[in-house]
């Protein structure tokens, strides 16, 4: 008895969780569904409760430094306490939406390099360690953000890189506590005066914010500096819309406000 209680305080022959989902692919207010199976290990185990996280990695500005970090933003809870007999198998079904403001993966079935989303599955035990798994979310984009996305790889952007900074956009209603930003290349036109240009969807059920950072060229006795543009765009009529003449007009707006065209 006290040598399987020094291997459960251990994790030794501990219980296991397994996690299957019915379709790693969603998008940004989608849901994802799948079964939770907790298998129990060599000797009985209380288990406290068992969650669903969604998780990203993000950029944190910190004085001069900057650092990577994991971050949980969205958690579900799928069950509470319950005892686990020894060689038992315990399975939850789960349903769970995902944020409106969620990161986007992937771009027409392709990842976006820089930014990967996972679904941790969290099995706390009492007395001992606890158990975890961790499965690999597509989140592709919604017609919307994917219209605008194809506009600007019609207007000849290249993409770049994509990665999310933990902070908030001044004037944009967001619910989670950081925001991706999608990197191009400009095309000729542009490249005389924009190193890059950085994308950022705050999605919400009926709308979205669309940020548009572009990052000027220094010059040889000046420094370069961004230049921020924002609009809006309803799902209902953006399919009504030449997005590739209003984006131009944007960066072209843009650039002359402050000096860049």
């Amino acid at each position: 008895m006290v040598f399987k209680k020094l291997m459960q305080a251990a994790g030794i022959g501990g219980p296991e969780v397994e996690t299957i989902l019915h379709n790693p692919s969603t998008t940004p207010g989608g849901t994802i569904t799948g079964e939770v199976t907790i298998l129990g290990g060599k000797h009985d185990s209380d288990i406290l409760g068992v969650n669903l996280a969604l998780k990203t990695r993000v950029e944190v500005e910190s004085g001069d430094s900057e650092y990577s970090s994991n971050l949980e933003y969205a958690k579900l809870p799928i069950a509470g306490a319950f005892k686990l007999d020894d060689g038992a198998r315990y399975s939850v079904p789960f349903q769970f939406q995902v944020p409106w403001e969620a990161p986007l993966t992937h771009f027409y079935g392709r990842p976006l390099h820089g930014t990967t989303v996972g679904l941790s599955t969290e099995l706390e035990v009492a007395r001992a360690v606890d158990a975890t798994d961790l499965d690999p979310i597509a989140v592709h984009p919604l017609p919307a953000q994917e219209r605008i996305l194809l506009a600007f790889a019609n207007l000849g952007f290249q993409f770049r890189n994509a990665d999310c900074e933990k902070g908030r956009i001044w004037g944009v209603h967001q619910e989670l506590p950081f925001y991706q930003e999608i990197e191009f290349y400009p095309p000729s036109q542009y490249a005389r005066v924009i190193k890059q240009l950085e994308v950022t969807f705050v999605s919400y059920p009926q709308s979205m914010e669309v940020v548009l950072e572009l990052d000027k060229r220094g010059g040889v006795y000046t420094e370069g500096h961004d230049a921020f543009s924002r609009f809006t765009v309803d799902y209902a009529t953006v399919e009504h819309t030449n997005w590739e003449q209003e984006l131009d007009g944007f960066l072209q707006q843009a650039g002359r406000r402050r000096g860049l065209f």
